[in-house]
This record gives C-alpha cells, structure tokens and sequence, in this order.
C-alpha cells in the first residue's frame, strides 16, 4: 500500500495539470501533493489517514459535511433508477422535481430554472439570455453588460469577458467582447452606475454582481444597501439586474440566498458550488416570466434560446440537490449557522493583533484575512501550507488568507481552525510584515 501512495504522487507530477496552479513550483515541491483520499463530515482524509479541516468546503461547495447519510443514500437511489437522461426534447423527474423546489425558496418573482454544470456556465447563460431578450423583443440597441472592478464571475469567455482581475483574465483580452466597468467599489460604483445610466441607459442590457461580497477579489464586503441600490436603478432605468450567487447562495451569508438580506429579487440569479451540498456538478440560472416570455415565439421566427449543455439536469446531481435543501430544513441549519456567524466576528477580531494583517473581512460564514506582502500570493500560499501540519486545509486568494468552512462545523471545530490560522500566520510572518 504505501508504495502505492509513492506511486500516486509520481503519477500526479507525471499526468496531471492542476487548475489556477503554478505548475513549475508544484513539480518542484518535493512535499506535493498533498493526496485526499476519503472525507468524514467537516474532515479530509489523505492518502497516509492524517485527518484535516476542510476550512474552505472543498472550494466553498461543502455545505452539510462530506458522506452525508441523507445526501448519499439519494443519490444511491438516483442510481438505481437512473443516472442521466438528456432534457434536449425529454424531461426526468428529478430535475423537474427540483425546479419547482428551487422557485419555492429564492426571492420572488423568478419563476423559470435553466440547469447547467457550474458557476462559470451559469452566468455565462445569465448573460446571453439577457442580451437575446433585448434582441428578440425588438431592442437592439441594449448590447451593453456592466460589471464591476475586480468582479470575478467564472472562467468561460463570456464570464471572463465580465470579469475584472487582471491576474486571471488579462491574458485573453484578445478574445472577448467589449464590456463597461464601473469604477471604485460600493458605493463609488453604484455613483458611477447612475451617471452611466443617465447617459446611456438605452444601450445597456444588464448589469452582472455578486451580491454582497466579491469573493475572488479578497473578500471584499459592500457597504449595506449597495444591493437595493442596485436593484433600483436597474428597475428605473429598464436594465436587467443579473445576481451571481454561485458564492454566496446556499447560506454562506446566513440567508439562504444573499439577496434576501436586502429583500431583492434579481431578473436573473445564478447558481451553483453549494447547490448539490459538495457533492456533483450543478448549475442553475433563475429568471423571470417576463424574460422566458421573451423567448416564446413561434419556430419559423428563430428566436429560440439556442445554448444547452450535456449534462443538464443530471438525475445524480438533482437528485443530490433536492436531499441537500431537504437537510438545510429538518436540521435547521441557517438557525444552528446564526451563533456560529456571531462567534466567527469576534473571534476574528484576534487578527488584529497580528501586525502582518491589513484588514479582517466577513459577509456571513464568509470571512478573509488579508496580509502585507506582495501581490504574488506568495505570503497566503506559504501560510495555508504551513497550515497542513496543524490538521487544518486553508486556500489563498493572494495575500488573502480565506475562511469558509462547512456550514455544519462545530463551535470547538471553528475555534481550532481559527487558532490554527492565528497561530500559522504568526509563525510565517513573524507576526510583522512578509514582503
């Protein structure tokens, strides 16, 4: 067995290619890779049994633990009765099931799903689906999609072409369409909407956020009332308000959906990472009557939205959907997740003491720690590493050190993890600057 493991490690060096990863340093790392085998509840089990904090949910998709009894024992019944099945011309019963779910809880006003696979596809959707409208409805001359500075919303073209960090996107700026970027963040931007809508309004198709907080940016929280602001002006001016929530939803800010701390109901809500719990590929883009009925024409008018994935609607993964929202209501978990929400902002209010840390950011279960250094995600990569030897999994954005555990970890669970990431910052930046 142990010369197996030895193998899997060469096999990773010699096969595989690791996403938004330096690979020149991972194949240097003689302590690469870290290789997980199994999972048990908040827990990640590598190949040698060293248990550890999933402390990110496996990139922010965890929700209920790993091996959930109820999540598992649905998708062993999904497959005893039917792994896929196209929705090209067909339906099946799980995805039907969970449509009607879904339209039950998230704010009102959305009436249609479209299924997918991820967050990137999802918004990608958003985004066609919102200038087709205009098309199709007579006006062409709403072409525009607005985001915001240093917004991140996946990693296909069309939500690269929405997306403004440069360290992830500027490379392919020769191959995606043009896009307006409002300035500043918060309120400076919501300024800056409003002056370009004075002006423009009738060319502008939509506007695309993420509510609340701007994840792959490093956590960055929006003053409140930011997003009804939004929602304001975008239902002034005739513009639609598309909400990327892939982050966000699934009560990662303590609502089931992030809009609902502001009462907003979006034209379009995107989903996924949380939606099946952590366990499959799902993807969901949520709109209105309005915008479906501007789709429904007759077929010699060729005004069909044309765009559908493999996979969409997967029996496996709605059927993991619909237990994963059946747990958050029998076990309560947004009501158990409050006092953990509590303790979290106290606890990291500890961080200060570090003079290695810039600032301290939370949005719900949300939180990062951001560290002096470089912008070369060398101090936050060097400290969620040092992180591994106290049985603790963190991921960097950056200089920013991320916080994001399952919703379900225990209040001593949380307290370790967050002494861990005090204890490890301290020890890599000397409690001082790390440059």
């Amino acid at each position: 067995m142990s010369k197996f493991k030895n193998q899997l490690k060469v096999w990773d060096k010699r096969y595989l290619w690791h996403p938004f990863t330096q690979m020149k340093d991972w194949l240097a790392d003689q302590n690469q890779p870290l290789i997980i085998d199994k999972a048990d509840g908040i827990y990640l089990i590598d190949t040698e049994g060293k248990c550890y904090i999933d402390g990110v949910s496996s990139l922010w998709v965890n929700v209920h633990g790993h091996r959930h009894p109820k999540i598992d024992a649905a998708i062993k019944r999904q497959i005893d009765k039917i792994s896929h099945s196209t929705l090209l011309g067909l339906a099946n019963t799980a995805s039907v099931e969970l449509s009607k779910r879904l339209i039950e809880i998230v704010p009102r006003g959305l009436k249609k799903v479209f299924y997918s696979d991820n967050g990137s596809t999802a918004v990608e959707i958003a985004l066609k689906m919102a200038y087709q409208y205009w098309q199709n409805t007579g006006h062409k001359n709403k072409r525009s999609l607005v985001h915001l500075q240093n917004s991140y919303h996946g990693d296909t073209l069309g939500s690269v072409s929405v997306g403004g960090i440069d360290l992830f996107h500027k490379v392919y700026r020769g191959l995606i369409f043009k896009t307006v970027a409002l300035k500043g963040q918060g309120w400076q931007a919501v300024n800056d909407f409003e002056t370009l809508l004075k002006k423009k309004a009738p060319s502008v198709a939509a506007l695309v956020v993420e509510p609340l907080i701007q994840g792959a940016a490093g956590m960055l929280v929006w003053p409140k009332g930011v997003l009804k602001e939004f929602r304001r002006l975008c239902s002034k001016y005739d513009v639609f308000l598309i909400a990327d929530e892939v982050a966000t939803g699934f009560g990662r800010t303590g609502k089931m959906f992030a809009c609902q701390q502001e009462a907003v109901s979006p034209d379009f809500l995107c989903l996924a990472k949380g939606m099946t719990g952590g366990y499959l590929p799902l993807a969901a883009t949520l709109t209105t009557q309005k915008i479906y009925d501007g789709f429904v024409f007759d077929y010699k008018d060729q005004k069909t939205f044309f765009h559908g994935h493999t996979y969409t609607g997967n029996p496996l993964a709605c059927a993991a959907a619909l237990a994963n929202l059946e747990v958050f209501e029998k076990e309560h978990t947004l009501k158990k997740l409050s006092p953990k929400i509590k303790f979290l902002a106290q606890q990291l209010k500890m961080f200060y003491n570090l003079p290695s840390v810039v600032e301290v950011r939370q949005c719900g279960f949300m939180a990062g720690i951001e560290l002096k250094g470089r912008w070369d995600g060398r101090v936050g990569t060097r400290v969620c590493q040092a992180a591994r030897q106290y049985g603790v999994i963190l991921r960097p954005l950056g200089n920013v050190v991320v916080i994001l555990p399952p919703l379900v970890i225990k209040m001593d669970e949380l307290e370790y993890l967050l002494m861990s990431t005090y204890r490890v910052i301290k020890e890599i930046t000397g409690g001082d600057f790390y440059g």
